[in-house]
């Protein structure tokens, strides 16, 4: 594994933590209402977005692409803590310590998810393009609705938790890759 990996990984979740953190400062956990369906949505907005984008090569609004990982990073953490204890419209006012204890639980289960896969694929990841990325969200996006649709009864397939940790994880991969490319264009 490439040793800046770790340390990269943690700096762009704490960049995807920190947005969560100011934004239930401002809303509270008003996501706490959300059915996963309703999670799963706001995922596929976020990356079609990011797919128009590229498929474009413009933007109309101003908000730097990064920002649609770190969503799609943090609504994947809303489904699988919703996952774990179902929609509650009663706990829009949690405290923050509470959300952000659901929320790292969250990031080490994926965290170590990622660090297992990347020692399996080898860092495939750091060659690949951030359009892939993007296409493999959207695909996972299908793939968790067409469970969702079968309301989680598969035959052979992973469950949608599974789904939701490979789109953080290939977030993440993003993240780290346009932050490289920054830096080589900063330094050019």
């Amino acid at each position: 594994m490439n040793s800046k990996t770790p340390e990269q990984f943690n700096q762009a979740i704490a960049q995807c933590r920190e947005v969560f953190v100011k934004k239930h400062h401002d809303y509270g956990s008003a996501w706490r209402i959300l059915r996963q369906r309703s999670l799963t949505d706001q995922i596929f907005i976020k990356a079609k977005r990011l797919k128009s984008i590229e498929e474009k090569g413009k933007q109309m609004v101003d908000e730097a692409i990064e920002n649609e990982y770190i969503g799609i990073v943090n609504y994947c953490i809303m489904a699988l803590i919703q996952m774990e204890r179902g929609p509650n419209e009663n706990e829009s006012h949690l405290p923050a310590e509470v959300v952000e204890s659901l929320y790292d639980a969250e990031v080490e289960k994926t965290r170590d998810l990622m660090f297992n896969k990347n020692h399996d694929y080898g860092e495939a990841w750091r060659d690949m393009r951030v359009s892939t990325f993007t296409d493999l969200i959207l695909m996972k996006l299908l793939r968790t609705k067409q469970i969702e649709d079968l309301e989680g009864k598969t035959l052979i397939s992973e469950g949608i938790d599974a789904n939701f940790r490979d789109m953080i994880n290939y977030s993440i991969f993003a993240l780290i890759r346009i932050s490289e490319e920054h830096e080589i264009t900063h330094r050019n």
